[in-house]
């Protein structure tokens, strides 16, 4: 019997697909990966030869021809082929756009030559139906409803692969290419399925961050993860930086316990992440998972489409949808430390045509901590409306509102080469419980996201998005300033902050498809404005002492409390950025197993300040080109070798002794990579050189000044898998080495590693569910994650240690309910995840052991 899988429609569509034969493989991929990448290669690829040998599409299935036939139900779309049992089906909805991918087919008549099969209006309620080659692995089936989406029933039967359109109209003569006789799908064994919106299963095979286009991830001459919303749920996790742990690269911890912070391929960033492919500068607070349909992370330098940034990486975070049918999931999570967690996602249409739909997301959560007198208190509610305006138009309206407080947590202070031997809830800082202001950061935002879609024709469209973020932000609570390591004695100042933020970013994108003779062009062209206005931003820090010191071997906690109003202003000014960017990407195929992508993006920056203390303004302007190139050649359907050349770049705020503004720190990458595409199940196998230039370092001549001599490298090997090895077995697995160091600097020893950037790094999580029996629902869920030793500071003079965690879960899924038992740390490992002040005062440790158990009804 053939696994049913999501689909959706405001009219019927059956599936008939045949399987006379049955193949099942289990594939295991080892790979030891030393300090020495050259071994590393030769490893992997021995141990990857024998699964390229047990490849299910290594053979290319021909269809041979597309028709339409009337049914007293409407109309059958049929892809003709002898042999549906060796292709793959997925599917995915874009607005009223119903789309299904087939893995391990062409269309070809059978002279060999390839064609595109479209219907124009076939039946009342359908646009347009087309049927063409996406790659040398994939025929896309496109239907464009014109008020809905469709529904779906599924069949099997020995026919080969038949689409059945329903609707009130069935007068429509037969059109064929070539002309054959018509088979007649069954109408028996219907399994209706209606899609919710998201994509089921650990393995994604289109994305759109790496070229703004949808686009194949084989066909993308880059390394992309992607965490789709399978994988959140299954661990349990709530925190964007939680669900990162499963991506090869990353390193993730927190910045004072209330920030995200990622180091991604040896460099620490706050500015990683973008919210639908638009910059979200989220500051100061932790990125909740709620609303997330998934996460795509895109590896190296990405200026050619989003501008300035850390040359890791960035974290794309693609949120939920409104769906064209009812909807309704409500879950409930309690666990360790006093966490209890309400949250509901709803959503339907809106009116009886369902051209307006909605989806309401939200959750309340509060909870204790490990960490003595640590607490946190947040609620976010995110409602989404989209207006499907015609079949060719559609505006999506979401909106975000976050409220949460947050205790500041500056961590665990380290002596010698290591960090102190304290237990590790102990905490250096007060609180006032889970209320503002003291010991807090206390944040407020609202968010709103509009994106305009309109195609003009088949091959050309544009794409607005505009977004817009407010925030008040508050922050009081001592910091540390020294520590006497033999006395054990911690000296600390106050430091309090407010302040309006705002900011405005848009994106306006053209796409347009089209031919040069014989070679296909899919190209984007671009332009993004950026506003950000940060208004009476008010600073108090303190000298050292000027809050009482605390023992970390006995701490003795201070009554004194202050407030903003009490204190002494030390910096008042406010801060105007505005940003311009304009982009030009082709992605060009000369032949199906030959593509190239090429790129650039021109860049003009604009810093203003005005000190409102001294009434001093200070401006800065700087601009950049960011050019990318890649090649993907595929010597079969399900392999794809890559090599790519990208920069990026990033501000240099410096002070040079001539006055003069400073260019920007500049970033260039050379990556070349292998990606295996089995349709359930993929791997990425890529090596990087990242070499980071113009980086401000003391000047010999003044040290009061800069120059920008300062050199980084980032060299290293990644491999990622993902996806459903058998029935009900699902897995994603990951290995790293980094190896990232300064390699010119007058100040820091050439040499010294990174911060926070372990050498390698490992894990793995992997669930199974019973597909058959009594206990069919019953799965178990197990993860293994491993980080090295990483550097504490760029001084290199002590060190975070390695570490081991496991993880497990034990789930039962039976119609609509699902519950659920998750086991962090199982171990009770003791570990830290980093430095976030990467100084020698403050090293976040790890959760110990905890239990999160969540109950959740879908109807």
């Amino acid at each position: 019997m053939m696994k049913s899988w999501c689909l959706s429609s405001g009219f019927q569509f059956w599936l008939v697909l045949s399987l006379s034969g049955c193949l099942s493989a289990v594939v295991n991929i080892s790979a030891s990966a030393q300090e020495q990448s050259s071994n590393s290669i030769d490893s992997l690829v021995t141990n990857i030869q024998p699964l390229l040998a047990q490849s299910p599409t290594s053979k290319i299935v021909p269809i041979t021809g597309v028709k339409t036939n009337p049914t007293n139900k409407g109309v059958e779309v049929i892809l003709e082929t002898t042999q549906g049992e060796q292709l793959q089906v997925s599917d995915r909805s874009t607005g009223i756009n119903f789309i299904i991918d087939v893995s391990g087919g062409q269309l070809k008549l059978p002279s060999g030559e390839a064609f595109t099969f479209r219907s124009e209006k076939p039946l009342e309620g359908i646009t347009e139906i087309t049927v063409t080659n996406i790659d040398a692995n994939t025929v896309r089936v496109t239907v464009v409803g014109e008020k809905a989406l469709p529904k779906v029933e599924l069949f099997d039967d020995d026919t080969g692969l038949v689409f059945s359109v329903a609707s009130a109209t069935t007068a429509m003569q037969p059109q064929t290419s070539p002309d054959k006789e018509t088979p007649t799908a069954p109408q028996d064994d219907a399994i209706e399925l209606v899609v919710t919106g998201e994509q089921g299963g650990y393995r994604v095979r289109d994305t759109s961050t790496a070229t703004k286009t949808d686009t194949p991830l084989r066909d993308i001459p880059g390394s992309i993860q992607i965490i789709p919303r399978q994988i959140i749920e299954d661990r349990a996790v709530t925190q964007a930086g939680q669900a990162l742990q499963n991506v090869s690269g990353i390193n993730a911890s927190t910045y004072q316990g209330v920030s995200e912070q990622v180091n991604i391929r040896g460099f620490t960033t706050f500015s990683a992440f973008f919210k639908n492919g638009s910059t979200y500068p989220f500051l100061y607070d932790l990125i909740t998972t709620d609303n997330l349909e998934r996460i795509e992370v895109l590896k190296g330098p990405a200026g050619v489409l989003f501008g300035q940034g850390a040359p890791g990486g960035i974290v794309n975070l693609v949120s939920k949808q409104p769906l064209s049918e009812p909807y309704y999931n409500l879950s409930f999570s309690a666990g360790s430390f006093g966490l209890y967690r309400p949250s509901f996602d709803i959503s339907g249409p809106l009116n009886a045509e369902k051209t307006l739909l909605y989806r309401f997301v939200g959750s309340y959560e509060q909870t204790l901590s490990f960490r003595d007198e640590v607490n946190r208190e947040s609620y976010f509610f995110a409602p989404t409306v989209q207006w499907n305006i015609s079949p060719a138009t559609k505006l999506t309206l979401e909106f975000e509102f976050i409220d949460a407080d947050t205790s500041a947590d500056p961590g665990i202070p380290s002596i010698g080469r290591g960090i102190a031997q304290i237990p590790i809830s102990r905490y250096f800082s007060e609180t006032d419980g889970v209320s503002r202001p003291f010991g807090k950061n206390s944040v407020r935002k609202y968010n709103l996201t509009t994106t305009l879609d309109h195609r003009f024709s088949q091959d050309w469209s544009v794409r607005n998005t505009f977004f817009a973020k407010w925030f008040d932000l508050g922050r009081l609570y001592p910091i540390f300033t020294n520590l006497d390591e033999t006395t054990g004695e911690l000296s600390r100042r106050i430091y309090a902050a407010e302040g309006l933020y705002r900011s405005y970013f848009n994106n306006l994108d053209i796409l347009g498809n089209f031919k040069t003779g014989s070679i296909e062009h899919k190209l984007l062209a671009g332009f993004e404005y950026g506003k950000e206005i940060n208004t009476d931003l008010k600073f108090a820090i303190g000298d050292s002492g000027s809050y009482p010191s605390i023992n970390i071997f006995n701490p003795v906690r201070s009554s004194a409390r202050y407030s903003l109003d009490t204190l002494t202003i030390t910096n008042n000014r406010d801060e105007n950025y505005t940003t311009y960017g304009f982009y030009l990407q082709d992605q060009i195929a000369f032949a199906d197993n030959l593509k190239l992508l090429i790129g650039g993006r021109f860049d003009s920056y604009q810093e203003n300040q005005f000190d409102r203390l001294s009434s001093t303004p200070t401006k800065a302007n700087f601009s950049a080109f960011s050019p990318r190139v890649g090649i993907v050649y595929q010597p079969s359907p399900a392999v794809s070798l890559y090599v790519s050349f990208a920069q990026g770049f990033e501000p240099s705020f410096a002070t040079l002794a001539s006055g003069e503004i400073p260019p920007p720190q500049r970033s260039t990458q050379y990556e070349v990579g292998t990606k295996l595409d089995f349709g359930k199940f993929g791997a990425t196998l890529a090596l990087y050189d990242i070499t980071k230039t113009n980086i401000p370092t003391a000047d010999p001549s003044n040290s009061a000044f800069s120059v920008l001599t300062g050199e980084v490298k980032s060299r290293g090997i990644e491999l990622d898998i993902s996806g459903e090895i058998l029935p009900g077995w699902n897995v994603i697995a990951a290995y790293a080495y980094n190896d990232a160091f300064v390699s010119s600097d007058n100040f820091t020893p050439v040499g010294n590693r990174f911060v926070n950037a372990p050498r390698h790094s490992a894990s793995l999580w992997t669930t199974y569910q019973l597909q058959t029996g009594d206990l069919k629902g019953l799965g178990l869920g197990l993860g293994v994650y491993y980080v090295g030793d990483r550097a504490g500071d760029l001084d290199n003079s002590y060190d975070i240690p390695s570490y081991v965690r496991f993880d497990s879960s034990i789930f039962y899924r039976q119609d609509n309910w699902r519950m659920q038992l998750n086991f962090r740390n199982l171990f009770n490992t003791e570990y830290y995840l980093g430095s976030p002040n990467q100084d020698r005062l403050g090293v976040i440790p790890g959760e110990p052991f905890s239990v999160v158990g969540t109950v959740s009804v879908q109807f």
